[in-house]
C-alpha cells in the first residue's frame, strides 16, 4: 500500500485543504443562517425570527443552528453585525468628503438611516435588539469608529483614551434615539437630519 503523503510537520498533506474546505463551508452555512434571519425580520420583526423557522429557511437542522447561535438574541446580534458590515463597506467605497467634520459625520448617519429604513421591520428589530438584549454587541464601538473616520479622516489614528471617542459615541447615541422616534412615526428623515446637524455642530466643532 502506498503511504499517504505527509507534510513537514507530520500532518497529512490533505489536512490543510480539508480544513480550508470545512471552514468555507461553515462560513457559508453561518452566512446563510444570518441572511435567512434578516429576511424574516424584514417582514415581521424579531417575533418572526423563530429559531425553527430560521433553520428551515436556511436549510439547516435546528441543532446546527443552535451550535452557531445558542440563543435568539445571539442571532439578532449577528444580523446587526451583518448590517454594519454592509454600511461600513458602503462608507469605505464612497466616503463622505464634502463639508467640515460635523457635516461628514451627519452624512454617515443619514446614509445609515436610509439604508435601515428601506426595511423598516428589520430596522425596528435591530434597534430593539440594541435596547433589550443582554448579549454584548460591538454596534456602538463600530458606529463610533465610522463617525471618527468620517470626521477626522480614515488615515488618522485616534487613541483609545482620546476624548473624541466619547464625543463620537455620544453622537451615535443621539442617532439611535432619533431612529426610535422615526420608527414610532414621530419624526421624519428631514427632522432627524436637522437635529443631528445641530447635535453634530455642537459636539464635533474643533475636530
Amino acid at each position: 500500500m502506498t503511504a499517504e503523503p505527509t507534510a513537514a510537520d507530520g500532518k497529512t498533506a490533505g489536512q490543510p485543504v480539508q480544513q480550508g474546505v470545512r471552514s468555507r463551508s461553515q462560513h457559508q452555512r453561518r452566512k446563510r443562517i444570518v441572511q435567512a434571519a434578516a429576511a424574516l425580520a424584514s417582514r415581521g420583526g424579531i417575533e418572526a425570527m423563530q429559531m425553527r423557522t430560521v433553520a428551515e429557511r436556511a436549510g439547516v437542522a435546528l441543532g446546527t443552528l443552535y451550535r452557531y447561535f445558542p440563543s435568539k438574541m445571539d442571532l439578532v446580534v449577528a444580523v446587526v453585525s451583518e448590517e454594519l458590515d454592509l454600511l461600513e463597506g458602503s462608507i469605505e467605497r464612497r466616503p463622505p468628503r464634502a463639508g467640515a467634520s460635523p457635516q461628514r459625520a451627519v452624512e454617515v448617519l443619514m446614509r445609515a438611516t436610509r439604508g435601515l429604513m428601506r426595511e423598516p421591520e428589520l430596522a425596528e428589530a435591530l434597534i430593539r435588539s440594541l435596547l433589550l438584549s443582554d448579549v454584548k454587541t460591538d454596534f456602538g464601538d463600530r458606529m463610533t469608529g465610522l463617525l471618527l473616520r468620517a470626521a477626522v479622516g480614515p488615515e488618522s489614528e485616534i487613541p483609545a483614551d482620546d476624548e473624541r471617542r466619547v464625543v463620537a459615541k455620544a453622537l451615535s447615541s443621539v442617532w439611535t434615539m432619533e431612529m426610535i422616534e422615526m420608527l414610532r412615526g414621530h419624526a421624519t428623515a428631514e427632522e432627524i437630519q436637522q437635529r443631528l446637524e445641530t447635535a453634530a455642530s455642537r459636539l464635533l466643532t474643533g475636530f
